[in-house]
């Protein structure tokens, strides 16, 4: 992986007033596990879908997890964020997939997704996004302890 996407996907989260993230699937149980390290690091922090989740603006930060690089859900999400001023930080194994095209910035998880999971692409034993989400969880790990650093947070 790109350690310097690493990083700048820290910097946007430590920059951002507010912290809203979103998945589908097993990828949302990924970032809901990232969701809850950002708050045990003191930031503002909020799960699309939540009966408490805030309104996003200017300021904000939206982050989206989407392996295959696109679903409809992921896409009318991502609309809405863009129209209402916020940065987005798209995480995903298809940089050209239709939703890295509303990123500001785009962190690349090189992983097996069910974009392809079939044919001569597959690459790994495990089904569909297993690969891909089990990344999820070693990159929001590492960018918590980034982050633990750069926010200047004791253990």
């Amino acid at each position: 992986m790109d350690d310097a996407a690493v990083d700048r996907a820290c910097e946007m989260i430590g920059r951002a007033r507010k912290v809203v993230v979103f998945g589908c699937g097993r990828e949302g149980l990924q970032i809901r596990g990232l969701a809850m390290r950002l708050f045990h690091l003191g930031r503002d922090v909020a799960v699309v879908g939540d009966m408490t989740a805030p309104a996003i603006g200017p300021g904000d930060l939206f982050v989206m997890t989407v392996g295959p690089g696109e679903n409809s859900t992921a896409l009318a999400l991502l609309q809405v964020a863009k129209n209402a001023g916020a940065t987005i930080l798209v995480l995903t194994a298809q940089p050209t997939g239709r939703a890295a095209a509303f990123a500001d910035s785009t962190l690349v998880i090189p992983a097996q997704t069910m974009a392809d999971d079939q044919g001569p692409t597959a690459s790994a034993v495990l089904p569909m996004g297993s690969l891909y989400e089990g990344m999820l969880l070693i990159v929001f790990e590492v960018m918590i302890a980034k982050l633990r650093a750069l926010l200047g947070v004791s253990p």
